[in-house]
């Protein structure tokens, strides 16, 4: 920036002996912003995910600054550090590799065990993958009338899988989270599998890249999709509409089981829940689980 322009930036007040989470640029370094360049031209110093990385970005804009490596294996130890330059009354800045810090990314234990120490934290917002891919979303995030849970990265054990399958199954509210390129066919397939077909998904890559894509879809569409895709490269970010429950609210277990009870003399259990999960707008999984509690009540 030429001096004497922007003047406006110098009237935020910079408190010394301050840490400042300063979100930078998801793929476009155009979605700097001139807060955030300005903080990093005032700090004394600046905490990185990647010193590397970091120090390509800012270069770009002409920033030299000493820099400290803060990543996910050393957050606490180098946490201290930072505080020792705060208790110094000097001004600190952290950054992770691309978006806001402590979204998916460390910064959570860095602002804790600041805050702990006693010092103030300042958030200087910016980029998203979250906030972009809401934006862009429509019909899915009308759905859930903009309510949305943020689910981080799409875990790779099967047990924390399924649990967050089932919680995205049965919540009324969008569901967001992170997937790499490397799980992302498996876990649209996934999608496909168990969500409700008119259940409303959008599948974002790459965003504000050059080779960016944002499509909207049913849970029907996604194999087609999967297969048809020219690329499934780069980092993804997918929205799953919350659950839509079908005239009145989904009924409680106990009344659940009495129509799977009255149903379970005449058909196998998944053919029950073929039954219940058309007619009542049930997750499969929910209605499959109350047609084997039905058989197991009917065989003691």
């Amino acid at each position: 920036m030429e001096a004497g322009a922007f003047e406006f930036l110098k009237q935020q007040d910079l408190p010394a002996g301050t840490l400042y989470m300063v979100a930078t640029p998801i793929g476009n370094l155009g979605d700097i912003t001139l807060r955030a360049l300005h903080v990093l031209n005032t700090v004394d110093g600046i905490a990185c995910e990647d010193t590397r990385h970091s120090a390509a970005l800012l270069q770009q804009f002409g920033i030299h600054k000493k820099c400290l490596a803060l990543h996910e294996h050393n957050e606490i130890s180098g946490a201290q550090t930072v505080i020792q330059h705060l208790a110094n009354n000097e001004r600190w800045a952290y950054i992770s590799d691309a978006g806001t810090p402590g979204v998916s990314d460390p910064g959570a234990r860095l602002v804790n065990e600041v805050e702990k120490a006693g010092f103030r934290v300042i958030p200087i917002p910016g980029a998203s993958a979250v906030a972009a891919a809401i934006s862009a979303s429509g019909s899915v995030m009308l759905s859930s009338e903009g309510r949305f849970q943020f689910l981080g990265f799409w875990p790779n054990k099967t047990k924390e899988r399924d649990a967050l399958l089932q919680d995205i199954m049965s919540s009324k509210k969008t569901s967001i989270f992170f997937e790499s390129p490397h799980h992302i066919r498996e876990t649209l397939l996934l999608l496909a599998n168990y969500l409700e077909p008119e259940r409303k998904v959008m599948v974002g890559r790459e965003l504000t890249k050059k080779f960016e894509q944002i499509v909207a879809l049913e849970a029907v569409q996604l194999t087609q999709w999967v297969s048809d895709a020219e690329s499934l490269k780069g980092e993804f970010v997918i929205l799953v509409a919350g659950r839509q429950a079908s005239g009145d609210e989904a009924p409680d277990h106990a009344l659940l089981l009495k129509w799977a009870n009255a149903l379970s003399p005449y058909l196998g259990s998944k053919e029950i829940a073929a039954v219940l999960s058309q007619t009542l707008g049930l997750p499969k999984k929910e209605a499959y689980q109350a047609a084997l509690d039905a058989k197991e009540t009917g065989r003691s």
